[in-house]
């Protein structure tokens, strides 16, 4: 047997990262278990790390503790150069701690807009968790550069100002889902955490 369980929580209340994952892993043999869905009371878990991993397994735990099941969760965030790396896993807060998407992505505009290098990359730690204490993560990336006009209706964040270097130009929020989570760096950690789930013995 592999070591994929057949029952995994999402620890997120995003809906668009709760929709990207389940359409990532379509394929995998598990039932989602995510909150809204299911009557138990979830944990309100802050992520106070320091990194993707950090916040990726605070997640993860807390919820895995709390419903007594493996729990998969992910920390991601945009990384600029011109920024010196920033905003970094304080994407979700960039524009302050209770901060919409719009905010965020309206704040990253102003901040490149007179920068010539433009060059940034999406990052995601995805991580899995067990009650025993068990956990494995893995991590991957998309570089891209950002534009200042918005482009697109899909997605969710940065997307609609990030352009991948894979790609034809496109925004992300251009891009239809299959296009996107084909080189996502969420599709590519969720499909690195995939495989290493599977090697492991249940």
């Amino acid at each position: 047997m592999t070591g994929l369980p057949s029952e995994i929580a999402i620890a997120s209340r995003n809906p668009g990262k709760i929709r990207e994952i389940r359409q990532i892993c379509a394929d995998w043999p598990v039932r989602w278990v995510v909150a809204g869905e299911d009557p138990r009371d979830w944990p309100d878990v802050e992520e106070t790390g320091e990194t993707y991993l950090d916040n990726a397994l605070l997640k993860a735990r807390e919820v895995s503790r709390a419903l007594g099941m493996p729990c998969v969760a992910d920390d991601s965030g945009i990384e600029v150069d011109a920024l010196g790396g920033a905003p970094g896993p304080r994407s979700a807060r960039f524009a302050g701690d209770d901060a919409t998407d719009e905010e965020n992505l309206q704040l990253l505009i102003d901040s490149i807009r007179e920068e010539e290098d433009r060059s940034a990359r999406y990052v995601c730690v995805a991580a899995a968790a067990w009650p025993g204490g068990r956990e494995i993560h893995a991590e991957a990336s998309c570089e891209g550069t950002l534009v200042t006009r918005r482009k697109g209706s899909g997605g969710f964040g940065y997307d609609p100002v990030f352009v991948p270097l894979e790609g034809d130009g496109r925004t992300m929020a251009e891009l239809g889902p299959e296009e996107k989570d084909a080189i996502s760096h969420r599709g590519r950690a969720f499909r690195a955490l995939r495989a290493s789930l599977e090697v492991l013995k249940s």
